[in-house]
């Protein structure tokens, strides 16, 4: 079959264009030359490995698709032990098998809580099995009446000093705990989160280790009722995760298995601090934030990158020579397209910046230095809710440009959308993690007259006078490749923001009810803030040394200009509004934008091969790397289970009767 006119050609042709080092662009998106090869390294002895295969993933039933997960997960953690894989390699293998499992929880939330929340003793006791694999655990907070609002968990852990054991118990039908992976089928043990009571009195929620099920049948253990919640979003997707239910009636475990790094209780039920900061855990929160911020840079990376192989192989209208035009041509496909690809790279820079983040807070915490904390804990907040709420949308979007095909589960953007989505939910709600970046701006601003300095993302608080008086210079198009122009236009629009919502709190004589009734107003400030953090650290990517010469930094500064001056289009209202840019330069932003497309245009294909996903991780037709997208498609239609018979199952039943007019009783 013909190839639909050249196009495994055409994207060489495409990558032909390029104006910088691929491979080079390669290590700049990996992070590190090291951090390159070793994700080309596993994921292409994932992608060779038939065990790992997904493709028929959209087709199976929920048993099939669980079970087949479950082998998955089981094969993986095979091939670790064979290979001698690294705790850092076998991360990497899990990343790149690409499908949510019980594992997700267990090493990513069940272990670092463990080594978060536990005592020296505790982490002694149950990190080698976890490590090992003996037991498997989960994270058991979210309850179904309760998720953003922790200290609302009705769950309890009542202490018994005649027998030194805490009594787990549910006492409503909305303690059940309620969405925690691995719960529903597989998890042995689980990280509890319960209201602490003693001698009567409440203590606050804690953490405490509690086996669930037998480890000889697997059986829940006495008191414990288990079980799945049920059928998720989307074909394949989130349903190979066993998201769990779970409910205790007055259930006894050991006083050590509460997590007692930092509250002890004693034999005698007294709660005792231990000199292990509270403050403490808070690292662990930021360390998880700063993974879903870079999990969203990949996520949209395999989205844009289908969106633009797709958009550069399918041509449309235009005909000239007999071949019609390129959709990626198309100026309204550009003004989509190559602002998410610009995000992409913006979120991994950001991400980037947050993994230093974290390494700095956690060293600042063992020093009992908790002077950056809040900020810290505001910035990771916010950054969780504008990149994944961002990333989801684009996700939508590159479904939309990749017109009627981008549809199909073949396509991979369905499945891409609904294990995606969760993420504006989990781990914090993105509207309530606004408010909470708000309650900080708010409080920062209060704090000025005082003379605290802002540090660190809201340094730029500290010279509000400035920016209050600041006046935006550019004069024609290309003043808008300043950085440094670009910088000021953003921190006085959020200064500015800031200020205004500060103002209008002033005037309400309960701050509670006037932040209840500014929420929405206060939210806008969060993003305000929140965007010049991700565009602050593209800048200063663009001032480190950077591999690959002019070639690659200047393709990175196009694309930190398109992120850029994209919001500027986007949130035109805020600019102008708080007089950080006239009208005329908001045009003169739009002109500049629109030449930014063009010199992108030749390098679109290359930008989008740097993310170096193999088509097995990518999971798309419609984004295969060699562009040979319609005999793919043609081809795949018919492995459907409905092409297994010509004519349908149902045909005598139904069809045939109605074609005979054997239907008696109609009355048309």
């Amino acid at each position: 079959m013909e190839s639909g006119g050249g196009v495994v050609d055409h994207l060489a042709d495409e990558r032909s264009k390029a104006q910088f080092d691929v491979d080079e662009m390669k290590v700049v998106w990996a992070g590190s030359r090291h951090d390159f090869e070793l994700s080309d390294r596993i994921s292409r002895l994932v992608a060779s490995d038939p065990a790992f295969r997904k493709d028929n993933r959209v087709m199976m039933s929920r048993k099939e698709l669980f079970k087949n997960t479950l082998r998955k997960a089981a094969y993986a953690w095979k091939r670790i032990i064979e290979l001698r894989l690294t705790e850092e390699e076998a991360n990497k293998l899990r990343f790149y098998v690409d499908e949510p499992a019980f594992t997700d929880l267990h090493w990513g939330m069940f272990v670092p809580a463990i080594k978060g929340q536990g005592t020296d003793e505790q982490q002694q006791k149950w990190l080698p099995l976890a490590h090992r694999m003996q037991i498997i655990g989960c994270y058991a907070q979210t309850e179904l009446g309760h998720g953003s609002n922790v200290q609302g968990l009705e769950t309890t852990a009542t202490f018994d000093p005649q027998t030194d054991e805490f009594v787990i118990h549910s006492p409503t039908l909305t303690s059940s705990k309620w969405w925690p992976g691995g719960l529903g089928k597989v998890s042995t043990h689980a990280v509890v989160y319960a209201r602490l009571i003693t001698d009567g009195q409440e203590h606050g929620v804690h953490g405490f280790i509690v086996q669930l099920r037998s480890l000889d049948d697997h059986m829940p253990l006495p008191g414990i009722t288990i079980g799945d919640i049920g059928m998720k979003f989307g074909n394949g997707a989130y349903n190979t995760m066993d998201n769990g239910v779970l409910r205790f009636d007055n259930v006894r475990i050991p006083r050590d298995q509460m997590l007692m790094r930092v509250l002890q209780v004693t034999k005698e039920g007294k709660c005792v601090q231990s000199n292990v900061p509270r403050q403490l855990i808070y690292g662990t929160m930021v360390y998880v934030r700063q993974t879903i911020v870079a999990d969203a840079s990949r996520a949209l990376s395999r989205a844009v990158c289908i969106a633009t192989r797709y958009s550069a192989v399918r041509r449309q209208f235009g005909s000239q020579n007999g071949l019609e035009t390129q959709v990626i041509d198309y100026k309204t496909q550009q003004s989509r397209l190559f602002p998410l690809i610009a995000s992409a790279y913006a979120f991994r820079f950001v991400g980037e910046w947050l993994k230093w983040l974290y390494t700095d807070v956690t060293q600042r915490l063992q020093a009992n230095d908790f002077s950056t904390l809040p900020e810290a804990h505001a910035c990771t907040a916010g950054l969780k809710s504008l990149t994944t709420s961002v990333t989801a949308d684009a996700i939508e979007e590159c479904r939309k440009l990749c017109g009627g095909h981008g549809y199909l589960c073949s396509s991979g953007l369905p499945e891409l959308f609904a294990v995606y989505v969760p993420a504006c939910t989990y781990e914090g709600d993105n509207v309530v993690l606004l408010l909470q970046v708000a309650r900080f701006l708010m409080k920062t601003v209060a704090q000025l007259p005082s003379g605290k300095k802002p540090v660190g993302t809201t340094a730029y608080l500290g010279l509000v006078e400035h920016l209050m008086q600041y006046r935006c210079g550019v004069q024609n198009a290309e003043d808008w490749l300043n950085p440094s122009v670009i910088l000021e236009v953003f921190e006085a629009r959020a200064a500015r923001m800031c200020v205004n919502r500060a103002q209008k709190l002033g005037s309400f004589p309960n701050p509670d009810e006037g932040f209840a009734e500014l929420s929405a107003f206060l939210a806008e400030a969060a993003v305000a803030h929140c965007q010049l953090i991700v565009v602050s650290k593209f800048i200063e990517k663009l001032q480190q040394d950077i591999p690959g010469g002019e070639g690659v930094k200047q393709q990175l500064r196009n694309l930190c200009n398109i992120y850029a001056l994209n919001l500027i289009n986007r949130h035109l209202g805020d600019f102008l509004s708080t007089g950080a840019i006239s009208a005329k330069q908001a045009s003169l932003a739009n002109d500049q934008l629109r030449s930014l497309f063009s010199q992108v245009r030749p390098n679109a294909i290359a930008l989008v091969d740097a993310f170096n996903y193999t088509d097995h991780y990518l999971g798309s037709i419609l984004g295969c790397y060699d562009g040979n997208v319609y005999p793919k498609l043609y081809e795949e239609a018919w492995k459907d289970p409905l092409n297994d018979s010509v004519v349908p199952d149902g045909y005598q039943e139904y069809i045939r009767p109605m074609l005979k007019q054997q239907l008696r009783n109609a009355r048309l």
